[in-house]
């Protein structure tokens, strides 16, 4: 079973985040693989070894810096990898996915595609559909369990208010996983060192033939949230600190 994983080079929510020029994040903060994403590999990994001959490929859109991100996916038990080299950070959803197809066919038909639901950066949630789409695959997200038997996969997903589905598709087929599909694994030194060593294949996007010049969103300009102001304290009897409160409200925050 050849089974393909869409992995995200994104920072880590918990460092300082720093906006360059408006267009993307300064690549000194930290940078992860998408915590989404790590169900998708660790999923793709135990399909793997229950199939009993198997392959994870990592594919990847992003800069040449995402070799690291996908290093630590390989750690998680891929097998080899494929970045698909870009200068932009923020890559039209679209676009991306029409990526991901070209270097997928070129490596080989696949059995199985599996991501993550979204990317905790731009949260567009649209690439396991478009990509999906590309290929004429059916798709299904939000998947929490999931089982491959005979050229099929049956798949659960939660649809809110505790309701689940169960849907059966036809392989091959396009998975995006999320929390609760399973536990990923903490890679071990002995993972990381032969991560290390692992093959990943690096394929510019300028050769995939495709149309770079028109894509149907891109970012305008990008900014960090403003800093909240320090906590004021009033003192008085109620009725002066309602006045000063409308006061500030009023004059200084101009939303009355």
């Amino acid at each position: 079973m050849k089974i393909f994983v869409c992995v995200k080079h994104v920072p880590d929510t918990a460092a300082k985040i720093t906006v360059v020029d408006g267009s993307g994040f300064a690549e000194t903060c930290k940078f992860i693989v998408n915590p989404y994403d790590e169900y998708a590999v660790e999923e793709a990994v135990q399909l793997s070894k229950q199939a009993g001959a198997g392959e994870v490929v990592i594919v990847t859109v992003g800069k040449e810096s995402a070799m690291t991100t996908m290093r630590a996916a390989l750690a998680l038990g891929g097998d080899r990898g494929i970045l698909i080299k870009t200068d932009s950070q923020f890559v039209d959803s679209a676009l991306t996915a029409r990526a991901l197809q070209k270097a997928m066919e070129q490596d080989g038909p696949a059995d199985l595609i599996i991501c993550g639901r979204q990317s905790i950066d731009s949260e567009g949630m649209q690439t396991p559909y478009r990509l999906a789409r590309a290929f004429d695959m059916p798709v299904v997200s939000d998947v929490i369990d999931l089982s491959v038997a005979d050229g099929k996969a049956v798949a659960e997903r939660e649809i809110g208010g505790g309701s689940r589905d169960v849907l059966e598709l036809g392989m091959p087929c396009v998975i995006a996983a999320t929390r609760g599909l399973n536990e990923p694994r903490y890679p071990k030194l002995p993972d990381i060192m032969k991560a290390k060593k692992k093959e990943i294949k690096q394929i510019d996007m300028a050769d995939l033939g495709l149309d770079l010049t028109s894509p149907l969103t891109q970012i305008v300009n990008l900014e960090a949230v403003p800093e909240r102001g320090a906590a004021r304290m009033m003192e008085g009897s109620t009725r002066e600190m309602v006045a000063e409160l409308v006061r500030i409200l009023k004059e200084e925050d101009k939303v009355l």
